[in-house]
This record gives structure tokens, C-alpha cells and sequence, in this order.
């Protein structure tokens, strides 16, 4: 008896696909309920996963709480709602519902075929100056970087007033007497979720790296330094911004903070009273807090020194070696301060004219560093200047930090390429967080003319922070080699561009110097 052709056929496609497996769950059961995602090729995304309690009524202020459980499938295809802000930064752009004070939510990116597969995790940490942000903007959507066979977690927490207000209130109906860094513990009861139920979804909670930038950064250093997070992660990569400067977010003590915070609460909102702040509606809290104060701009709600996640302030705690001591890969843009140069002032004049103010009798030291003998010169030397303060410095003082009292490599780098732009627009450069759609591969989640270059240096770099989470060390083959940031091999940096190679540290001077002038 023969076989028919197209019986044959059939059976020639069940054993092709058979060989693939069978096809990844999109299903997946966590500690609070099953939920149910979505396929994009190689990379299941399950999206809007709670973590914690909606932090609203008499959960306002306060650490997060667990999350309710669940019975059925949750769908987990949308992302959830993001946290109270107001429209402060105009390159942000969200793909979730709006703001909320319900929004301890989180998602999960992973290209795992199975629970086994025991891949490294990346969770990203967002940027925003503790006032705005979210995880469903799409330059860091975690679905490309998952295909470099890595894990990627992103969470939303609680920003501004409603994440960093301290009062002495507050202090005292806590069990720990401390408050104000609400968003930061949303960070580790998202670690601790990561903890919990990352296995069922391919991923290895022994293998945990943190990531974040600008304030997502300045968290990665502040979760290093709490004793709170440790054990919670076990690598860190830190671009721009370290908890370690006075002037960019500063980290106040609780005592400091909570005085200020009390006349904003009874001039601003009528009250000290915990009951009556937590009834006001939260759209009211925003819009007073996000008001101008005497023409100086909104006050400023960000993390403090409370006695608890932060026993003491970050620099302090590196010194002494209290920090979570892991593997740190870390650095900042080429052109962080392009955005505060001043058009139109005479750029000689006004160096000099910052020199005096900012390093009184160094100033002729001052201008040796960071030099004037042309106005071009002297705009590219401001430049550099308004980077040094706002990221380079505090980030260059993390990094030697953990190099001094860890045991841990570091890796330090720079990003140089800048950014394509209308010819008819000022050039950008390397800005503040250009950085970002290169590391997710999310060229194309911005309009922008992308050139062969920018999309091999996003492939490169996407390479290097995956191999830095699978094994602490962000070499592999075909990338050019990074050293490890340290004294005996000349502090190398890799300089990330098109012809990425590592170097000398060529601005080493300057931060020295202004380590004599900031680094108390």
C-alpha cells in the first residue's frame, strides 16, 4: 500500500515544526494570578503586571504594599497607567492611559522558549528627574534588547510629591521613622516581585542586573548604597548620574526635607494633617506642587536621607564599603551640558565670569581646565562645564567610589556619537539621554534620519550591556575590547562611536580639580 504525496508532505511539516519545540506559553503564572501576553517573533511582552497595592487613600505615603491576588487570566497586553506628573519634559512620549495614582506596575520582556531557560534579567530603571517618566515610552520598550537573549524588566513608581514627600508626620506612623523615598521602595518591592516570579518567565533571579538613566541612574547608585536592596541584584550599569553631587538631584537629610516640606504641605495645601493630605483629591496634590514658588520654579520633591533605605548619605556609605559590592558598568554622554550653554552671551565672558564664581582663587585653574583662547573654544569649554555638573562629575565619583572600596570590576564609559538633525537646528550632539534608543535598539521609535552608523553602534552597544548581564563583563566576540576601569591600566574608557575604542581617561584633570572645589 503506497503513501499518499501530500500525507507525506504533512508529515514533513509536523516534524519541522516539532523540532522547534513546542510554542513559548503566553500564559504565565505569578504569585498573585495568571496573565496572559502577547508574541512579537522570538519575544513574548507581558505588559501592566501590578506589583504592589494601588499606593492611593490611606496608602498614600507609605511603602508599597503586596499586591492583590487575582483569580482567572489577567490580560497583560497594555500597559498600565503612569504615575502622577505633570507634562514636564517635551521628548517624552507614553503609550499607556494617563497618569494615575494607581500605577505600581510593571512588564516583562523575554525571548525564554520555557520556565528553564534561566536567563540573565535586566531591569531598567526609568529617568526624570523624580518628577516624570514611565515605562511605556517606546525608545524603552524591552522587546528588541530581550533578543540578545536576556530578560528585560521595566517598572513604573511613584514620582514627585507623591514619591518623595517627607514630613515629620509621616516619619513618626512609621515603624522604620522614616520617610520620603516612597519611589525608591517601589523600585525594591519590583526587585523583590522580580525575586519572586521571574523563573516563570525564563529568567534567573540569581542573575539580576540594574539599569537606569538620569534619575533611573541616580537610583541604580542609590539601591548600591541601601542596605534595603542588597541581595536584590547583582550587577549595576548607571548611565548618567550618581548620587553623589549636591547640585543635580540632591539626596537632603529627612530632617531638612521634612521642615521644608511641612510649610509647603500648611502654606500650599492647607494642612498638616495626614488624614486630610490623604483625602485631598491627588490631581489637586499635582497641580499645586508642580506651581512656581517666588519665580524660582515648583519645589523640588526627591530622594532624601531618610535613616532607613539610606542610613546615611550615598558617598558616605561607598566609603565606607557598605555597598552592595557587584560588577558596575557606568558613564555618561560627550555633550550632557549642551542644553545649558546660553546662546548670544560672549562666550569668553561669561567663562571667566564662571571660573570666579565657581572656584574663587582657583579660577586661573579653573581656566587651565577648561580652556578660553577663542569664543569657540571657550562655548565647548562652558559646554563641558555645565556636563561636569549636572552628570559627569557625580557619575566619575560613583565610579571611583566602587573602585576604591570594592572588589568588583567597573567599566567606564563615554558616548560620542551625536545625534542626526535638521540641518537647519542647532547640532545636539551626544545630548542628555541620547543614549537611550541605542541601548534598547529603539532607533526607530524616533523620527530622526538614522544613519548605517547609529544602527551599528545600537547593535554594538545592546551587545555590550547584555554580555555585562550575563557574566559581569561586557566583552564578547566582535566587539572591540573594554578594559576595566582602574588606576594600574590608566583608567581606560570605552569611547563609544562609530570606531568605539577604549583610551585614556583625557578629562581626569578636570574632575580632580573639581573634586578639590565640590567633594565635601
Amino acid at each position: 500500500m503506497g503513501v499518499r504525496p501530500g500525507f507525506l508532505a504533512v508529515l514533513v511539516i509536523l516534524v519541522h515544526l516539532a523540532s522547534y519545540g513546542a510554542p513559548a506559553p503566553l500564559q504565565v503564572k505569578t504569585d498573585t494570578g495568571t496573565v496572559e501576553g502577547k508574541a512579537s517573533g522570538p519575544v513574548r511582552s507581558f505588559l501592566g503586571i501590578p506589583y504592589a497595592a494601588p499606593p492611593v487613600s490611606e496608602l498614600r505615603w507609605k511603602p508599597p504594599a503586596p499586591a492583590a491576588k487575582w483569580t482567572g487570566v489577567r490580560g497583560a497586553t497594555e500597559f498600565g497607567a503612569r504615575c502622577m506628573q505633570g507634562p514636564i519634559y517635551s521628548d517624552m512620549v507614553f503609550r499607556d492611559s494617563g497618569i494615575s495614582e494607581d500605577c505600581l506596575y510593571l512588564n516583562v520582556w523575554t525571548p525564554a522558549k520555557n520556565a528553564k531557560a534561566k536567563l540573565p534579567v535586566m531591569v531598567w530603571i526609568h529617568g526624570g528627574g523624580f518628577m516624570a517618566g514611565a515605562s511605556s515610552e517606546p525608545r524603552q520598550d524591552g522587546g528588541i534588547l530581550a533578543r540578545q537573549g536576556v530578560v528585560v524588566v521595566s517598572m513604573n513608581y511613584r514620582l514627585g510629591i507623591f514619591g518623595f514627600f517627607a514630613l515629620p508626620e509621616l516619619a513618626a506612623e512609621s515603624d522604620k521613622k522614616a520617610a520620603g523615598n516612597y519611589g525608591l521602595l517601589d523600585q525594591v518591592a519590583a526587585l523583590e516581585w522580580v525575586h519572586r516570579n521571574i523563573a516563570s518567565f525564563g529568567g534567573d533571579p540569581a542573575n539580576v542586573t540594574i539599569f537606569g538613566e538620569s534619575a533611573g541612574s541616580f537610583s541604580v547608585s542609590a539601591l548600591m548604597a541601601s542596605p534595603v536592596a542588597k541581595g536584590l541584584f547583582h550587577k549595576a550599569i548607571g548611565e548618567s548620574g550618581g548620587a553623589f553631587s549636591s547640585s543635580a538631584l540632591p539626596f537632603e537629610p529627612l530632617a531638612v526635607r521634612s521642615q521644608r516640606d511641612s510649610q509647603f504641605a500648611a502654606s500650599s495645601l492647607g494642612t498638616q494633617t495626614l488624614n486630610e493630605l490623604r483625602a485631598i483629591p491627588a490631581q489637586r496634590i499635582l497641580d499645586t506642587s508642580l506651581k512656581k514658588d517666588d519665580g524660582q520654579g515648583p519645589p523640588r520633591f526627591s530622594p532624601d536621607i531618610d535613616g532607613y533605605f539610606l542610613p546615611e548619605p550615598v558617598p558616605a556609605i561607598f566609603a565606607q564599603g557598605k555597598q552592595s559590592d557587584v560588577p558596575l558598568l557606568s558613564g555618561w554622554n560627550h555633550d550632557e551640558g549642551a542644553f545649558e550653554v546660553v546662546q548670544g552671551q560672549s562666550p569668553l565672558d561669561s567663562l571667566k565670569a564662571t571660573a570666579t564664581k565657581e572656584s574663587g582663587e582657583k579660577a586661573e585653574e579653573f581656566l587651565r581646565l577648561y580652556p578660553a583662547s577663542n569664543d569657540a573654544q571657550a562655548r565647548r569649554s562652558l559646554q563641558d562645564f555645565a556636563g561636569d555638573r549636572f552628570i559627569a562629575w557625580s557619575t566619575w565619583r560613583w565610579l571611583e567610589a566602587q573602585t576604591t572600596t570594592g572588589k568588583q570590576p567597573a567599566y567606564r564609559y563615554r558616548f560620542d556619537l551625536g545625534v542626526p538633525h535638521a540641518p537647519e537646528k542647532p547640532d545636539p550632539g551626544a545630548y542628555h539621554s541620547a543614549e537611550i534608543e541605542y541601548v534598547f535598539g529603539m532607533l526607530d521609535s524616533k523620527a530622526v534620519p538614522w544613519r548605517a552608523e547609529d544602527r551599528a553602534l545600537s547593535d554594538q552597544m545592546q551587545k555590550y550591556w547584555a554580555n555585562f548581564a550575563r557574566s559581569g563583563n561586557p566583552n564578547g566576540p566582535g566587539l572591540p575590547q573594554w578594559p576595566t576601569y582602574r588606576s594600574d591600566s590608566n583608567w581606560q574608557v570605552m569611547y563609544l562611536s562609530p570606531q568605539s575604542a577604549a583610551g585614556k581617561d583625557v578629562a581626569r584633570d578636570r574632575y580632580l580639580f573639581l573634586n578639590t572645589v565640590w567633594g565635601k
